[in-house]
């Protein structure tokens, strides 16, 4: 199978769990650090359901433009 084609899957897979399931990232930031004592904050958001639509979309065309005739 072709490198395009196999990327573009990838991508209409990820956008989908995107899409349907929704994607959460954590992340964690140091606040205050006084001494031996050290304060952190988690943060948890979401990623838009924008962003799978694109990568969707982007892979079916990566798939398209994969799966052309060879000349």
């Amino acid at each position: 199978m072709r490198p395009l084609v196999i990327l573009g899957i990838l991508l209409i897979l990820a956008g989908g769990v995107v899409l349907v399931r929704g994607l959460n990232m954590t992340t964690q930031r140091e606040v205050a650090d006084i001494g031996p004592i050290e304060v952190t904050t988690t943060e948890t958001t979401m990623v838009p359901s924008w962003v799978g639509a694109v990568a969707a979309v982007a892979g079916v065309a990566l798939v398209l433009a994969g799966s052309g005739k060879k000349t």
